[in-house]
């Protein structure tokens, strides 16, 4: 109940009244396919469903993909994680009122046999250069997601451009990635989270990590409801409080502890 009073008195000062009609819409969060992936939404959304009575219907994609939907209107939030294109969908006037959500890593995964020699590596640009070198099988995700943008990256910082002959491109989210590069026993790129998820059913190990450049933040954005008047801002806004509060952080704070000995993702928005 102080949960409910605490969220309908938060929009109330944004200026914004709300209507039974308003709580009992339904909210559209266009995220990445790690969040997804991991399960986050699965204990972060329930308690706002509750609070709110308001369904909340996930479109998991990769960023670019993500954010492609909050610039066409057709969903009211996006939580995604590159911060260079969050920034360029914030300044085109696509969003408004971005927030720090939460981070974890990028790293660099492989075989047990490291036919690149790349495990203890903490620079990740020496790492892809060691692959490329080999010619190593490296299965990208290939579909402008933010773990994509981040392999670009890391690439273009080594100098080097993948080929096509060792290079595959699959286009798929996170979760396919890290099984198809398992079945090929081939590098990739993947956030930690999703990783520490699939762990148990994958041999790919953690080769390289660590590089300050392989930092992974999440941001979430409000659709600008001033270029798609239909998108529910006031809910969004509702859900941007909850994500960001403490009982919403300390959410992501404890999700994974239990199971993998460690939290998948790092609060920002409250230490």
């Amino acid at each position: 109940m102080r949960k409910s009073v605490f969220f309908i008195l938060a929009i109330l000062c944004l200026g914004f009244t709300t209507s039974v009609d308003a709580l009992e819409q339904r909210l559209r969060v266009a995220s990445t396919t790690s969040t997804d992936n991991t399960g986050l939404f699965s204990a972060l959304n329930p308690p706002f469903e509750r609070i709110f009575h308001c369904p909340v219907d996930v479109i998991a994609q990769g960023t670019g993909k993500a954010l492609k939907t909050g610039q066409m209107g057709d969903c009211d939030i996006v939580f995604v994680h590159s911060r260079p294109a969050e920034d360029e969908f914030v300044e085109a006037g696509h969003g408004v009122n971005r927030r720090d959500v939460m981070y974890n890593d990028f790293v660099i995964l492989g075989p047990k046999s490291d036919p690149a020699q790349v495990r203890g590596t903490r620079d990740a640009a020496k790492a892809f250069r060691k692959i490329a070198a080999q010619k190593s099988l490296f299965i990208s995700r290939g579909d402008d997601s933010g773990t994509h943008k981040k392999e670009i990256a890391v690439w273009r910082k080594g100098g080097t451009i993948p080929t096509a002959r060792w290079y595959l491109e699959a286009g798929q989210g996170m979760g396919a990635i890290l099984q198809m590069a398992n079945e090929r026993q081939a590098y990739t790129l993947s956030d930690r989270g999703t990783y520490l998820a699939y762990k148990e059913k994958i041999d790919l190990e953690v080769l390289a990590e660590g590089d300050p450049l392989l930092f992974n933040p999440y941001g979430i954005i409000a659709v600008n409801p001033a270029k798609h008047p239909a998108v529910n801002y006031v809910l969004a806004m509702a859900y941007i409080g909850w994500v960001t509060s403490p009982e919403g952080q300390k959410i992501i704070s404890e999700f994974g502890k239990r199971r993998f000995g460690q939290p998948l993702f790092i609060p920002m928005a409250i230490p």
